[in-house]
């Protein structure tokens, strides 16, 4: 119960898209802002906008019905999900603007510290999707940034590219509407209400919830959410002038008695409900029309699709509810019945829409460092930069120079454009911790710890140990030149525990030791691409084999050996979800010559190894199709057991690097050197999060390439529901096939690794 209430708070208080751009032109917005000054003679009107995380998504609602009704908004306060939505309606996103903007955002993302896989290397991309917890520690430096599970990168980053434009230090009066938030100072307990500064670092302030996401610190004060102290701040706006006050509140009322708080979770609300309170009555008692949306069902944390449409749609139903008031209000403001403000348009700015670049600024930032950014992505004053190159410069930033934070600022000349790369701390370390459990492993975990060395040529070292049935350990030193090559070096030791199945039956246990060196000279990649060059050596030794009594009349020699490999691979993922991709495509092909003294294998020819896979997604409304070619050559003379092809489960080396799946194939199973599949699958999601995906594969298998067709057809299917969590998929697969000839059924929590 203590963890569910936890990440219930943990996802709180603000909503934004994750990718949405604004830039004000400054000739359109004087125009505009010329357009909003109040007429002689009539009141000042200002909107009101409560806390209240998800359930602020009714501001949206209400504000459609006030430009409908022609009222006039000369000021907007907010705290929290307040503030965030008034500080984008202050700068011209209108409320069919934000309906977009709300209905259309990444939570996953945004609700995190992930790197945007957009732009992040493949080995980042499969941690990202491994691991259920990643923190960056800072051994020896203390700071309140420090002080939230989540640190806000990613918040921070959206409210960036919303406000382009509005990002630099400014006076908030100056706002095409004027705009005042609150933020709590921790410090002393005090309310802080930002009328000038840092615009997307006011909105983040107001909307930090403690411990959930870091404080803002600004100067001696420390900064979180503004709902602690004023969560409808009425008497904000009222001092900045306002005579008329319309405010829209989505806080739940509910008193309760001694006898109501029995639990942790009633507790924790209380504390929240109560603190929120501070102000509220006196508030509301000079607010003239007050729209008390009922949000009852939905909580802080309610996201989903389905939960922001109705919270939008209840804003918008509630507000009309008040027409006539806001009707007759317009004669008390002083204008006409058919009076029609003008409604601001936000520029919608295009990710690759290049922008001169006036002069390049570097802050917190070594002079290595800057040499290192300037060289890499040859930047320099005269030439043109875009938003998504200035987002890969942020992730290399982060990825090869290792600092916790990285922000990028565009102020607008004449002349061109100002470039600000602002650099935060430099990370001691990432810590990232996974766990999962299924029914071949039951219960596993897996820890990782990248540690970055600060020297002229960035490099980190990573390790990483994994317990469970298969237990791995792994170190990798990796150097990041300014080029795209990446050098690196790994040993490897595995532990493993392996079944291995013959028509459904286990057939075999073996247990053995792996050691595994692996050099990489050149380990090129950009954006979705990768390509590797390596040697590789691997040494097996045999601990102990376990035979079935049906298998007892079978030879079976397992000596210790060593193997040593060039190998050779190229990757490619430009799909839009690790685990429930609906578009782009994903290929792999690799080459891999094995010998066990650098030319020959057992005294013959060394064994040839190619493998490739193809898969592509194509998707029409809530279906995927998604048709998958793989397979696996070998050719050679002699071929070491473990090296031998083996088909099974629902993923690529899963428990031996060469493993291929096949649907309705529980288990590992042995088939012929030269393996080709094809596997078609459907894909229905149903609702935001559920999955049902039905799988047919078919291969052929023999033990000579011209043989393929010469022998049985393997046939399998197997029908899945999966259910997407924040720790990872969790649901169930049951399947059958020609192969196993027996219905198997494999169930999953977590992420796989």
């Amino acid at each position: 119960m203590a963890k569910k209430w936890f990440v219930f708070f943990l996802v709180t208080f603000f909503s934004v898209s994750s990718y949405g751009q604004v830039e004000q032109e400054q000739e359109q917005e004087q125009v505009q802002v010329q357009e909003q000054v109040q007429k002689p003679g009539r009141k000042k009107v200002a909107v009101v906008l409560s806390g209240g995380g998800a359930k602020g998504a009714a501001h949206v609602g209400a504000l459609k019905v006030l430009e409908r009704a022609g009222i006039p908004i000369d000021i907007v306060t907010g705290t929290s999900m307040g503030s965030i939505i008034g500080g984008l309606y202050s700068i011209g996103y209108n409320s069919m603007a934000l309906d977009t903007l709300i209905r259309n955002m990444d939570w996953s993302y945004v609700l995190s510290d992930r790197e945007n896989l957009k732009y992040q290397r493949m080995s980042d991309r499969k941690k990202q999707n491994t691991y259920l917890l990643s923190r960056a520690l800072m051994f020896w430096e203390k700071d309140v940034e420090d002080g939230g599970l989540i640190t806000g990168k990613n918040i921070g980053e959206t409210f960036d590219n919303l406000t382009t434009g509005y990002n630099d230090s400014i006076s908030f009066n100056d706002l095409p509407i004027p705009f005042a938030c609150v933020a709590t100072n921790i410090v002393d307990n005090t309310e802080y209400v930002f009328h000038s500064g840092y615009l997307p670092q006011a909105m983040r302030a107001s909307m930090a919830i403690p411990m959930a996401f870091s404080p803002v610190k600004l100067g001696d004060m420390v900064l979180v959410d503004g709902g602690l102290r004023n969560n409808y701040p009425a008497d904000v706006a009222r001092e900045m002038g306002a005579d008329i006050i319309i405010g829209v509140t989505v806080q739940e009322i509910d008193r309760k008695t001694a006898e109501d708080l029995g639990s942790t979770g009633s507790l924790l609300m209380q504390l929240i409900d109560v603190n929120c309170l501070n102000k509220y009555d006196d508030n509301l008692a000079i607010t003239d029309v007050a729209i008390r949306v009922n949000t009852k069902g939905y909580n802080t944390a309610s996201f989903t699709a389905e939960a922001i449409d109705s919270l939008i749609n209840r804003g918008e139903q509630t507000a009309l509810a008040h027409w006539d008031e806001l009707m007759a209000l317009k004669k008390e403001i002083g204008i006409s019945d058919d009076f029609r403000p003008t409604i601001l348009q936000p520029y919608k700015q295009n990710a690759v829409e290049q922008m001169k670049i006036q002069s390049l600024e570097f802050l917190n930032m070594t002079a290595n460092d800057e040499r290192f950014l300037r060289s890499k992505f040859h930047l320099r004053e005269g030439d043109t930069i875009s938003v998504d190159r200035a987002e890969m410069i942020k992730t290399s930033m982060r990825v090869d120079l290792f600092y916790k934070d990285a922000n990028c600022r565009f102020l607008h000349t004449d002349e061109g454009t100002k470039v600000i790369f602002i650099a935060g701390r430099k990370k001691n370390s990432q810590i990232n911790v996974g766990a999962r459990y299924d029914t071949e492993e039951v219960v596993a975990m897996q820890l990782n710890a990248d540690l970055p060395i600060r020297a002229s040529v960035p490099a980190d070292i990573d390790f990483t140990v994994r317990l469970g049935r298969r237990m791995m350990g792994r170190a990798d030193i990796s150097l990041h030149p300014r080029s795209f090559a990446h050098p690196s070096f790994s040993y490897i030791f595995r532990y493993n525990d392996i079944n291995m199945y013959e028509k459904g039956d286990k057939g075999f246990n073996i247990t053995y030791n792996q050691h595994t060196a692996n050099l990489s000279l050149l380990n090129f990649y950009v954006r979705n691409f990768e390509v590797n060059f390596s040697a590789q050596w691997d040494y097996y030794h045999y601990r102990d084999m376990l035979i079935d009594h049906k298998n007892e009349d079978q030879e079976i020699e397992l000596e210790d050996d060593h193997y040593i490999s060039y190998r050779a691979s190229v990757n490619y993922i430009s799909e839009d979800n690790w685990n429930f991709p609906t578009k782009g495509s994903r290929f792999m092909a690799n080459f891999a010559l094995h010998t066990d003294n650098f030319t020959k294998m057992k005294g013959e020819e060394a064994l040839m190894d190619i493998s490739a896979m193809w898969r592509k997604s194509w998707t029409s409304g809530r279906f995927t199709f998604q048709p998958t070619f793989y397979g696996r050559l070998l050719f050679g003379d002699v071929i070491p057991p473990m090296l031998n092809n083996m088909v099974g489960g629902l993923w690529f080396g899963h428990y031996l690097e060469h493993q291929m799946p096949f649907a309705g194939v529980g288990h590992l199973e042995q088939v012929y050197q030269h393996f080709v599949g094809v596997q078609l699958q459907g894909q229905l999601r149903m609702g935001k999060n559920h999955f049902v995906t039905l799988r047919a594969t078919t291969a052929q298998h023999a033990p000579k390439f011209s043989q393929l067709m010469d022998h049985r057809t393997l046939i399998g299917g197997s029908l899945s529901y999966y259910y997407n969590t924040i720790i990872g998929p969790v649901g169930t697969t049951l399947g059958y096939s020609n192969k196993s000839k027996e219905v198997n059924m494999f169930f999953n929590i977590g992420y796989e690794f």
